[in-house]
């Protein structure tokens, strides 16, 4: 195995990400916050050229685990493979429970725990974010990875939310986090990077003084650390609010301040922090604001594409390598083997186009896969307008017949773009170069109206001949390199 990479983003299945390029013992914090049931999917929210909320959602994953071949082949790894107190747990949950997406969830993170274990540095810790409903089983798998010895804190993250008006039980305004060290003896741990003010009413008591020890009135008041109180294990920290400037829409998007509060407490300047379920990279953006190093692993190319554009807008000149995506042609194609879908947002977000939902793909529209937005002035009012081009990506066989179908869909667009993994034939070509031109007002000049673009050129750097497009992420803010304000906890004494 090489020696650890930091900085980078893993496209891949987290397990096999571990095992093939993490080394024992190289990793300083690991937080993950794993997908559970909910009963609804996740979805990458791409925002509107207006900078509204997009209509085009598209699955990037679904957090129903449901209990296949791959959960039963899992499960049949740990028994034969994981240590075996780690293994009999296990077993005893599957025989008690039997196959279902509980238990599903259970042995696709218990596997991934060990790898977890194994990664972490003898002083480093792990932050597990879950909900009730599976912190009880999550609770006793870690036990026996870690070690109950090594458990450290369950934190409370609480938060408020507004009520239904049918309420029929509590409404549930917490999240859990559980902590765990990978040494009993040794681990790190900042209070004074995480302290709170202290509440007044604490300080008007007068049975305290902060810093210095004095005696008033023969009585000797007790003295508090400077800085602070060092917070509890139930942290208040508001969640992303609707109109807050570091909300990208993503559905389980923490905020920043959070992941903030772990860091800072959990690991030092120049540590390496892992998140193997990062989705919109929350953790990997606090780490950078941080001055740690990091890493982040994901599954899906959609997530890849708006991590890194977080990760390039909110910091300047950073430079963002991306392991686990098509290298070269040979690569596009094994990907379009294995999911041609996962080829097509790959395909998409190397030219920066919004993904076209698949339920949208009816009638005028069947056969887009993606849309490039563009700022256009309108001739007749001179006015801004937004225009659009069109994207089809194929990763199998193509034939002119392609081109007719883009080249009908583009006559009620500005453009059309045809992203092919096989070369055109001269037909195709010849059919593209017979749509003509298109006019920008805006830029007084004219783009060929449809576009052909091989994968091989896509991975030479060819770009689209188009005006500017607009990004199809929600923007995310600037980030300065230097440590936020905690937060305090509410009602602090």
């Amino acid at each position: 195995m090489d020696e650890l990479k930091t900085n980078v983003l893993y496209y891949g299945d987290n397990l096999e990400i571990l095992r093939k390029y993490i080394p024992d013992n190289s990793i300083d914090l690991i937080y993950l916050d794993p997908p559970f049931s909910s009963k609804k999917d996740y979805n990458i929210i791409f925002k509107e050229s207006t900078g509204e909320q997009s209509a085009a959602q598209i699955k990037a994953f679904s957090d129903t685990w449901h209990w296949d071949k791959s959960a039963e082949d899992t499960y049949q790894d740990i028994i034969l493979n994981a240590p075996p107190k780690v293994a009999k747990l296990i077993d005893a949950i599957v025989g008690g429970l039997g196959r279902n997406d509980v238990t599903a969830y259970l042995v696709m993170m218990t596997i991934c725990l060990v790898e977890l274990h194994r990664v972490l540095k003898n002083t480093g810790s792990l932050y597990l974010h879950c909900d009730p409903t599976a912190s009880h089983y999550l609770k006793m798998v870690l036990d026996q990875v870690f070690g109950a010895r090594n458990f450290r804190n369950e934190i409370v993250w609480a938060y408020t939310r507004p009520g239904t008006k049918h309420q029929k039980q509590f409404p549930r305004t917490h999240d859990t986090i559980l902590w765990y060290s990978k040494s009993g003896e040794s681990w790190m741990f900042n209070p004074d990077g995480v302290r709170i003010p202290y509440a007044q009413s604490t300080l008007d008591r007068g049975k305290y003084s902060v810093a210095t020890s004095k005696v008033t009135k023969g009585i000797s008041k007790r003295v508090l650390p400077s800085g602070g109180k060092c917070p509890e294990d139930w942290w208040q920290i508001p969640m992303i609010q609707g109109n807050a400037k570091e909300r990208l829409g993503y559905e389980t998007q923490k905020p920043v301040a959070l992941l903030e509060r772990i860091i800072v407490a959990s690991s030092n300047e120049g540590d390496a922090v892992l998140d193997p379920f990062c989705g919109c990279g929350t953790a990997l953006v606090a780490a950078q604001k941080l001055n740690r190093k990091w890493i982040g692993i994901d599954v899906t190319h959609l997530a890849i594409a708006v991590m890194k554009s977080r990760l390039e807008e909110s910091f300047h000149g950073i430079q963002v390598d991306v392991i686990g995506e098509p290298e070269d042609v040979m690569g596009a194609k094994a990907l379009a083997r294995q999911d041609r879908y996962q080829f097509q947002w790959w395909a998409l977000s190397r030219i920066k186009a919004k993904p076209f939902p698949e339920e949208r793909r009816k009638g005028a529209d069947k056969g887009i896969d993606g849309v490039i937005d563009f700022v256009e002035r309108d001739d007749a009012t001179s006015k801004q307008a937004m225009k659009r081009a069109v994207v089809s990506v194929k990763s199998g066989h193509v034939h002119v017949k392609d081109i007719r179908e883009l080249k009908d869909i583009a006559s009620r667009h500005a453009m059309g773009v045809f992203i092919t993994l096989q070369p055109p034939t001269k037909e195709m070509c010849t059919e593209a170069v017979s749509a003509g031109s298109y006019h920008s007002p805006l830029w007084d000049r004219d783009y060929t109206k449809i576009q052909i673009m091989t994968i091989e050129e896509l991975l030479q750097g060819k770009a689209i001949d188009m005006p500017p497009a607009t990004s199809p992420y929600a923007k995310a803010p600037k980030v300065s390199k230097k440590e936020g304000e905690q937060i305090a906890l509410e009602g602090s004494k």
